[in-house]
């Protein structure tokens, strides 16, 4: 929840500063997000298929997140 979170509050500021400070807030996130699923994993709560699939999604989450901030700055 606190990428999406992160990034609706970005928009919300009133300079291109603040919305990339939220947008790398939110990319931080992304990346407690995969350590969570590799505990996830490690623990047996995820089968590798899924691990995997959730893995690449968050990874493309970050590309995006990654562009948009440098097409802000």
């Amino acid at each position: 929840m606190s990428i999406p979170i992160n990034i609706a509050e970005g928009c919300g500021r009133k300079s291109d500063k603040e919305f990339a400070r939220f947008l790398n807030i939110a990319a931080g996130s992304a990346s407690e997000v995969e350590e969570e699923l590799l505990l996830s994993f490690d623990l047996d709560f995820l089968d590798k298929d899924s691990y995997q699939q959730f893995d690449n999604e968050v990874k493309e989450i970050k590309a995006m997140l990654s562009k948009l901030i440098d097409s802000i700055k």
